[in-house]
């Protein structure tokens, strides 16, 4: 595959939040696409670009298997994923060629600079009702236990563990030579939780190839979910606002008694933190005097490495230490990651009065009349998933004219909750309505801050001057006795929004796979 060299990209989202990317198959094109990048969201600053095609998810070789299934692999990846990718103009070279694109090739890229090879993986789980939803395998004739049938969506999978992962270590001690009975006993011992190291087969045919003893040292930490915190504080007047101090019965060095107001609180330290590392040195085999040293040293401003009780069970769980992280996220010259970025100061906005704030957290109500062009709006949602978003609104169309926006969520058609419908059934609902529409909808921000808060999204929300708000082309006016009746029939509950990753199968597609994307009549 020489001259076809694909980029390897890991991407890290926010909990609630997306990898910035739609992924794509479409009409007349060969491969999964990269489409519709978001600006400053973790794929675009990892260097995708639009157009590129991805070859694997995961290590998984992904370029001939069915969109839908590719689609499941990034919803269910986590908070992580790795990306094999190749640019527009290769892979289409490639294709002509019938060169075969599955064999490993390239170097991991995070935010567009290239890393070392792929590590081993610490992964962690905690025990579902359901289990860990994994089972192991051994091979004959072939060194070693792998994973076998990870659940999408289980614990297992959320850890980072896909299936032909080969099984390292448990909770810290190498099993490589023990045999599928004593891992077993070990993960039962273990209860409730567990630590394992794992290597998928790409990357372990990398290090043995070069004769390299696999560990905990040179593993990634960031399918973890309890992350190190990096703390940058500012003396103030007072000094720094925190005491370290030894706890009896307990190894390290702790923060305690946290002034109100001080720079300590304010940058995030919390008590009991236990103290890794100052300015990028490791302190946890320093003595008390040593590192209580080593943050006066730093003069009025510091970085420490803090980890909180969870986080360091964790670690010491896997018999690992919170620096690997450190040493793998440390690159100050990299651009910053997404979780990085997200923290940046916000461009300052004009201040809006907090009357005003208030009223933006309301739904729209959008009625409409059909035209010879249809609504002009197409319905998007996600195969096994809830809710419907609007999408590809045209321009001087009955929605546009109603006020629906691309991205809106739909709450109600002609009065029906639909939160929990299936796409089909609500573009039914749609095509049943006749020549005129009514639908509730609510932007995606609103949509998300009013479920957060617990509101169930109803046109109550609405009061009596919104139904004004929007473009009603000829429709009679509803007595104010009419709405009132209208507006105190029962509703169903609405459940909680269902997680939705930004991915899209695009329009253009013959096929309804993964996603779904009506234009409406």
């Amino acid at each position: 595959m020489a001259g076809y060299k694909p980029r390897v990209i890991s991407l890290t989202k926010k909990p609630g939040q997306t990898f910035g990317f739609y992924l794509r198959l479409e009409h007349g094109e060969e491969g999964h696409l990269v489409r519709c990048l978001e600006m400053g969201g973790p794929a675009e600053l990892a260097g995708m670009k639009d157009g590129d095609r991805i070859l694997r998810v995961g290590g998984t070789y992904v370029d001939g298997l069915p969109h839908s299934e590719v689609v499941d692999m990034v919803r269910n990846s986590g908070a992580t994923a790795t990306f094999h990718i190749l640019d527009e103009a290769p892979y289409k070279k490639a294709k002509a060629k019938g060169v075969n694109l599955s064999e490993p090739q390239g170097k991991p890229v995070a935010n567009g600079v290239s890393k070392m090879a792929e590590k081993p993986k610490l992964c962690y789980m905690v025990k579902s009702s359901a289990g860990y939803g994994f089972s192991l395998r051994s091979v004959e004739r072939e060194k070693g236990l792998f994973m076998t049938e990870v659940i999408p969506g289980s614990m297992a999978y959320k850890a980072g563990i896909r299936v032909n992962d080969r099984l390292l270590e448990v909770n810290g001690n190498n099993v490589e030579s023990s045999t599928h009975e004593q891992v077993v006993d070990m993960i039962k011992l273990a209860g409730n939780c567990v630590m394992f190291l794992l290597v998928d087969e790409e990357t372990d045919k990398y290090y043995q190839s070069k004769y390299m003893k696999m560990g905990a040292w040179l593993a990634t930490t960031r399918y973890l979910t309890h992350k190190p915190r990096k703390i940058h504080i500012t003396k103030g007047s007072d000094g720094y606002g925190f005491l370290l101090k030894k706890e009896p019965n307990q190894a390290g060095h702790f923060i305690k008694d946290i002034e109100r107001n001080s720079p300590a609180l304010t940058a995030g330290l919390k008590e009991m933190d236990r103290l890794v590392a100052v300015d990028g040195k490791e302190v946890e085999t320093c003595s008390h005097e040593q590192a209580v040293n080593k943050i006066k040293q730093s003069g009025n401003n510091c970085c420490l490495l803090v980890v909180d009780k969870e986080t360091d069970q964790m670690y010491k769980l896997g018999k690992a230490t919170p620096m690997l992280f450190l040493e793998e996220f440390q690159d100050s010259n990299l651009p910053p990651s997404y979780t990085e970025a997200i923290k940046l100061p916000a461009p300052v906005q004009p201040s809006i009065p907090v009357e005003e704030r208030r009223e933006e957290l309301k739904p729209k109500l959008c009625k409409m009349e059909k035209t010879a062009a249809g609504y002009g709006f197409h319905l998007n949602g996600i195969q096994g998933v809830c809710g419907q978003y609007i999408m590809d609104v045209v321009k001087g169309g009955a929605a546009d004219r109603a006020g629906l926006e691309d991205d809106d969520i739909v709450v109600e058609v002609d009065g029906v909750n639909v939160e929990q419908s299936s796409h089909d059934e609500v573009v039914q609902m749609i095509r049943s309505s006749g020549n005129s529409l009514e639908m509730l909808v609510a932007k995606k921000s609103v949509y998300g801050q009013l479920k957060d808060k617990g509101v169930t999204i109803t046109r109550l929300l609405l009061g009596e001057t919104s139904y004004a708000q929007v473009h009603k082309a000829d429709i009679p006016e509803v007595s104010k006795e009419e709405r009132q009746e209208e507006e105190e029939e029962a509703r169903p509950e609405t459940p909680a929004e269902a997680a939705r990753e930004r991915v899209s199968h695009s329009k253009h597609s013959n096929m309804a796979v993964g996603f779904y994307n009506s234009t409406i009549h």
